[in-house]
């Protein structure tokens, strides 16, 4: 299917909520220049932002950064965001698409307690009202629920799987290769993963997934379903926040045998309690793939790595600038 291509000149791509160093490859990437915004805050909290270059019927791609920072919640970021959105609607924009590396709320995807709130809907509410074209994510943490959220909007989530792939074959040798799921929850996004880095390295990958129950904050369960011994384990996830999670498989994975362990994961938020992840006991090596996200100084930085995403988010504007599909661009289980 192809979609509405307008004729009018090269895309303008704005980058909005962080210093711009994703906007800025992005865009020399694509040959292009960012377009330049105004961002102006008054002395009681409140804003405004708006383009300062000509949006009339041109095709419009914001880069945001929503995680939240030192500077800036995710609240502040977001409502920003939506303001700009506005702004270029108002000032004619012909199309607008957000390209938004990590989707805060997006976790909070069903009710898990008695009138519980479902924000991965409300926060497409709220682009939607806005009169967003297209949202553009990348490891969305429950893409059905990200596609189902989105009605009059269309919405694209971009797998990790084949970044982090190529990343993780390069520090694997000739040692069996097992892909770990930290919970159930993942299992589709590491099988997606462990086919992709299948391919990469030509030879069979296994797989293993680790028991995973939260009520009221506490985790439990111990069922460990694979084989990783002597092998390197993968643990794939979506992201890292305290840690928690992915501390858990490493050291399950070296209880049951594992000669080494890489965690692979989209998206690195870093409480402080994830510093726990390079210090002793945590895993040989992390492998961290968005780089929209800024990742704090740590204590072992030999065992960090940094993958570009610049490459994926230029084809995909350039795919979508020119009314095409993302099919070729993406991996598919």
């Amino acid at each position: 299917m192809k979609h509405e291509v307008l004729k009018l000149g090269p895309p303008v791509i704005f980058a909005t909520g962080d210093d711009g160093r994703l906007g800025q490859a992005i865009a020399a990437r694509l040959q292009a220049e960012l377009a330049e915004h105004e961002e102006r805050d008054f002395v009681d909290g409140e804003h405004k932002i708006r383009p300062l270059v000509d949006v009339e019927s041109r095709d419009v791609y914001v880069i945001a950064s929503l995680e939240g920072d030192a500077v800036h919640s995710p609240n502040d970021k977001l409502i920003r965001t939506l303001f700009f959105i506005g702004a270029l609607k108002h000032a004619g924009a012909g199309r607008v698409t957000v390209i938004a590396p990590y989707l805060p709320y997006a976790r909070k995807d069903r009710r898990t307690k008695p009138r519980d709130p479902v924000n991965m809907r409300n926060l497409a509410a709220l682009f939607e009202a806005m009169q967003t074209d297209c949202m553009v994510t990348l490891e969305v943490h429950n893409i059905a629920a990200f596609e189902n959220a989105f009605r009059s909007c269309r919405a694209e989530n971009l797998p990790a799987a084949a970044l982090l792939a190529d990343s993780v074959a390069s520090n694997v040798g000739d040692e069996p290769v097992v892909v770990v799921s930290p919970d159930s929850g993942g299992s589709k996004r590491a099988e997606l993963f462990r086919s992709v880095l299948e391919t990469r390295i030509d030879r069979p990958v296994g797989n293993a997934l680790l028991e995973k129950h939260r009520s009221a904050g506490e985790v439990s369960g111990s069922l460990f379903a694979g084989d990783v011994a002597g092998s390197t384990a993968i643990i794939i996830d979506d992201l890292i926040a305290s840690g928690g999670t992915v501390l858990r498989a490493v050291k399950r994975c070296r209880e049951e045998g594992a000669a080494k362990t890489i965690v692979a994961v989209a998206h690195g938020l870093f409480t402080d309690e994830a510093m726990a992840l390079f210090e002793k006991g945590g895993p040989d090596l992390v492998l961290l793939l968005c780089d929209g996200v800024a990742v704090p100084e740590v204590s072992h930085p030999a065992r960090l790595r940094i993958v570009p995403t610049e490459p994926l988010f230029a084809d995909v504007i350039e795919c979508l600038h020119q009314g095409g599909g993302l099919y070729d661009l993406l991996p598919y289980s």
